[in-house]
């Protein structure tokens, strides 16, 4: 046998040697949504899995549908598995905390990303939502001029959106003429809002502004302003493509402060691998920053 059969030999044995250790230790990275019938994760997922072909890794990807309970059996489903990284996008921060204590004993690398979880989660990636919502609803109030009456539909009561709000109000408390008349829960779903927001315009005479939590309510929102034939301006959080497009075709959609979904989830990752390589110092936090868009930039904006 000549010495290049003898190398080619070789190296054929030395990989099916190799391949099944090579199998074994291929990078498993779980991630759990809060939701997926929106955009925006949407978008996220799709950032995970091109990361995650570059790497050559497996993913497993669940979707809880905002039940708590469904995203814990997920996650120990996924456990079983054997990640090596859980991406969590918790639907309730308190509720999911058996779970991180799950994946830590474990010795699983856990990253929170959108919304921080209780427990001992290794890292945060999230928007400055507190920023998103003062932006947006600085952006009605001065589009109103500083003065009339306005609302707020809420949403689903985890810390983005509480902190969206909170944000909201210390944006409206600085204009003395802007009075909040009104805040209603619109779940952040298109048909839910268009009927809060139908009931709101009939209920608010002066009604001049509304801020949404974020684009699904918003477009919902818009939906109802529009049939109403009042003239209401509306802004919102996300930069979703639909709700940016609206704002690019002018009407009463004016605003709405853009997160960035694929940063966020490439951030956290990056920090994910950086620990299991080794890094002994990662940031417990790392805030994203938010971005206006409004008719001037919005048809040039994507996620």
């Amino acid at each position: 046998m000549t010495n290049s059969k003898l190398l080619s030999a070789s190296a054929l044995a030395l990989a099916l040697v190799a391949a099944p250790a090579l199998a074994q230790d291929m990078l498993k990275i779980g991630m759990t949504f809060q939701e997926m019938n929106n955009p925006y994760f949407v978008s996220m997922q799709e950032a995970l899995n091109e990361a995650a072909a570059d790497l050559g890794a497996d993913v497993v990807v669940t979707d809880a549908g905002h039940d708590v309970a469904k995203q814990i059996s997920d996650v120990e489903d996924m456990l079983q598995q054997g990640i090596d990284i859980l991406l969590l996008n918790p639907t309730d921060s308190a509720g999911i905390e058996a779970a991180v204590h799950a994946a830590k004993a474990q010795d699983v690398i856990v990253v929170a990303v959108d919304a921080n979880a209780n427990g001992p989660v290794d890292t945060f990636v999230g928007s400055k939502n507190r920023d998103a919502g003062y932006l947006s609803c600085k952006y009605l109030a001065e589009a109103l001029g500083g003065e009339g009456d306005v609302a707020i539909l809420d949403g689903i009561p985890v810390v983005p959106i509480l902190q969206r709000v909170e944000g909201c109000k210390a944006a409206l408390e600085e204009f003395d003429g802007i009075n909040l008349v009104t805040t209603q829960n619109g779940r952040q779903d298109r048909s839910v809002a268009l009927g809060v927001v139908e009931n709101m315009i009939q209920s608010h005479a002066n009604l001049a502004g509304i801020f949404s939590v974020n684009d699904g309510g918003a477009m919902g929102a818009l939906a109802a302003i529009q049939g109403s034939g009042r003239d209401i301006k509306l802004t919102s959080v996300d930069g979703a493509p639909e709700a940016v497009q609206a704002i690019a075709d002018g009407g009463p959609f004016i605003e709405t402060t853009a997160q960035f979904p694929r940063d966020q989830v490439r951030v956290g990752l990056a920090l994910a691998l950086a620990q299991k390589w080794g890094a002994r110092v990662v940031p417990a936090e790392v805030p994203i920053d938010v971005m206006v868009v409004d008719s001037e930039n919005a048809a040039d904006f994507s996620w």
